[in-house]
């Protein structure tokens, strides 16, 4: 067995979800005088690679420490939806079900393709990353809830559509572009396509019912997309944290690996050594570019 990364660099450039601490590092000790670097980290637990716990949003729901390494680690289906969903858009259960299977009980991971936007990739725009990527409505939700999923990943900032959370508040230049696209695609303002009764509905509404999900994903993530593989999220065992700064990988056998791997020759790198395949960045900005126009 093999592993693909499907984890982002974190660092102290990392960005954290708007208005979340960032990390921030320093050393309390170095190799002259005291024998031995160490540091000190301060940082949030929405910053990099993350896996949201049901208490972050539902009080009497379990700590990231709960979390059975059966429910962390399975079976998963992992989606591209970059050639369909561009700056603003909302997905749907049915753009899934087109291009990969779902089973019962499966992990979903959605590839928006909003990775490459990530503070890591040579195209990073930290705007359309947090603020501008695709999410879900309602009716992905309760498509998520009758499948039964484990956990839902996204390779983005947040599981929710940005326009459904604060972000629609903080930021208001971005909020009347989203309002002309939902507009012109769904021939309705935004605040009535969002409105109060839907507010973070991927957090509000999944957490009770277990579906938690990760954020921020991306890594390797371009070698695997529309088909089934292993994936596993390995959090802290976080006795009370509400969220938690996790490792997420794919496992393939080692036959496969080889292919992979000769796959990953052809395609560019990023400073980390990550494989990203630019064709998705070409799609987004084209599918974007008729949303705002």
């Amino acid at each position: 067995m093999k592993f693909i990364d499907l984890t982002i660099p974190l660092g102290i450039a990392t960005p954290p979800w708007p208005t979340y601490e960032p990390l921030q590092l320093k050393y309390f000790k170095r190799l002259a005088p005291n024998g031995a670097n160490g540091q000190v980290l301060t940082h949030s637990n929405h910053l990099g690679t993350h896996l949201d716990g049901e208490i972050h949003f539902h009080t009497p729901g379990k700590d990231i420490a709960s979390l059975d390494m059966d429910f962390l680690v399975h079976e998963a289906a992992i989606v591209d939806l970059s050639d369909i969903s561009g700056d603003y858009d909302v997905y749907t259960s049915k753009m899934v079900d087109e291009r990969v299977e779902v089973r019962e009980g499966d992990i979903l991971i959605i590839h928006t393709g909003y990775h490459h936007f990530g503070w890591d990739m040579p195209t990073a725009n930290e705007i359309r990353y947090m603020v501008m990527h695709p999410g879900p409505d309602r009716e992905f939700a309760e498509w998520a809830k009758s499948k039964k999923l484990r956990w839902i990943g996204v390779d983005c900032g947040s599981a929710d559509h940005p326009m459904n959370t604060i972000i629609r508040d903080w930021m208001p230049r971005q909020a009347r572009q989203a309002d002309k696209v939902f507009k012109k695609k769904h021939g309705m303002p935004l605040a009535d396509y969002f409105d109060d009764s839907k507010y973070q509905l991927m957090h509000l509404e999944m957490f009770p019912y277990g579906i938690i999900h990760a954020e921020c994903l991306g890594g390797e993530i371009d070698l695997l997309l529309n088909r089934r593989v292993n994936v596993g999220m390995f959090p802290w065992r976080f006795v009370d944290g509400e969220s938690s700064i996790a490792r997420c990988v794919a496992m393939v056998d080692d036959a496969e690996y080889e292919g992979l791997m000769a796959k990953k020759t052809s395609l560019p790198k990023t400073k980390f050594g990550d494989a990203f395949d630019p064709a998705h960045v070409e799609r987004l900005n084209e599918l974007s570019k008729k949303n705002l126009a």
